[in-house]
């Protein structure tokens, strides 16, 4: 049975990001199945302005602090086979995976994890 799979992959480091998106493309591509990406999506930075007292006489500064966030989508028709592959690869500390399952027609099947409550409402 053939998955429709989204993978999203997050990283301050473009050099494993990128490392990590062609493994998985070259994983998907040996096995014979379609592959669309990876996708450059945009850059997100946080910059973050740190005031600096002077100590003495002198001028007030501020110090600014920048981290950027890279991201990748790929999507890939994947069957049992290649999803074992994809979860053995190898991935380094700094790069964040997200696998999504997609349904016919690009609808999103997602699982309800949250508890039922079970307490009834009054009504005043």
């Amino acid at each position: 049975m053939v998955f429709r799979i989204r993978i999203k992959l997050q990283s301050t480091n473009v050099k494993h990001l990128d490392e990590v998106a062609k493994s998985i493309v070259e994983i998907a591509r040996k096995s014979g199945v379609t592959v669309k990406g990876p996708v450059p999506l945009p850059t997100k930075r946080l910059e973050v302005p740190i005031f600096r007292l002077p100590h003495g006489e002198g001028s007030k500064y501020w110090d600014h602090f920048e981290m950027t966030i890279h991201k990748r989508l790929i999507d890939i028709d994947a069957d049992e086979r290649v999803m074992r592959r994809l979860i053995r690869l190898q991935v380094p500390d700094d790069v964040a995976i997200e696998i999504k399952q997609r349904g016919v027609g690009g609808v999103l099947h997602a699982r309800s994890t949250g508890r039922r409550s079970t307490r009834s409402r009054r009504s005043s």
